[in-house]
């Protein structure tokens, strides 16, 4: 079965869009309240809750992710960058996984892989770190064969796979050429002893051929399954990815 990571960084940035001023302190007195939010989608069988505190905290903030980590009753996945001010962060609030991601200020969302090529001195720092403190790391990558070979050789137990060039090439000539690519890299991924996830740009449509990705341990989701709750409710939502994901279990 795969497992769901839910991201829920765009409830943050509904929020944000009229409390920003209220900064890094923000708690659960003004909505919507992430973190209400992640006690939802965990009682509707997320398996855990993913946030992205990013350097510019343009949404989630990090009293969210301290609520977080003390009251969530499943895994939470910290994406960050890799920084010293993220490293120190994680290795305080102990989350159970870190995800390092690229990081842009002038992008919206994150876009493409972490060239964990170009900086593997920072990237091998982090692992390490974190590896020391129990915490595990993945590393958010395109399905490329000598960015996934050195992700196991620094030692990080888990990758991500970036699935967002596939998803913007789904109605396109280009889709299978993509999803050959994800396939490939994840069985390489496998046969080197890394746990393989995946996420970005996953939806209720585009989840029938991603779930056939070899190997696949969890799918991180965020703005389809927020999307699909404006309309549903978060509860319904996050029960029709599941169950999309894993049909007939």
């Amino acid at each position: 079965m795969i497992l769901l990571g839910v991201n829920i960084d765009h409830c943050a940035t509904v929020r944000q869009a009229r409390y920003r001023q209220a900064g890094p302190t923000i708690g659960g007195n003004v909505e919507p309240d992430p973190v209400t939010l992640a006690h939802l989608c965990e009682q509707a069988g997320a398996d855990g809750i993913t946030i992205h505190l990013r350097e510019d905290r343009r949404h989630i903030q990090d009293r969210d992710v301290e609520r977080l980590c003390e009251a969530a009753a499943s895994r939470v996945n910290l994406e960050i960058a890799c920084t010293p001010e993220m490293t120190a962060l994680a290795l305080r609030l102990q989350p159970h996984s870190v995800c390092l991601v690229p990081e842009s200020r002038e992008e919206i969302t994150t876009e493409g892989g972490l060239n964990v090529v170009k900086h593997r001195e920072k990237v091998a720092r982090v692992i390490d770190a974190m590896n020391a403190a129990g915490i595990k790391t993945s590393l958010f990558i395109d399905a490329d064969e000598h960015q996934i070979a050195l992700s196991a050789k620094l030692g990080a137990p888990w990758i991500e796979l970036h699935t967002g060039a596939y998803a913007n090439a789904y109605h396109t000539a280009a889709r299978a050429d993509e999803f050959k690519r994800l396939c490939l890299g994840a069985s390489h991924a496998h046969s080197l002893g890394l746990v393989v996830n995946a996420g970005h740009g996953i939806n209720y449509v585009n989840i029938t051929e991603v779930r056939t990705i070899p190997h696949l341990h969890e799918l991180n989701i965020g703005h389809s399954i927020i999307s699909r709750a404006l309309f549903t409710g978060i509860t319904e939502a996050v029960r029709e990815m599941k169950a999309r994901m894993n049909p007939g279990n």
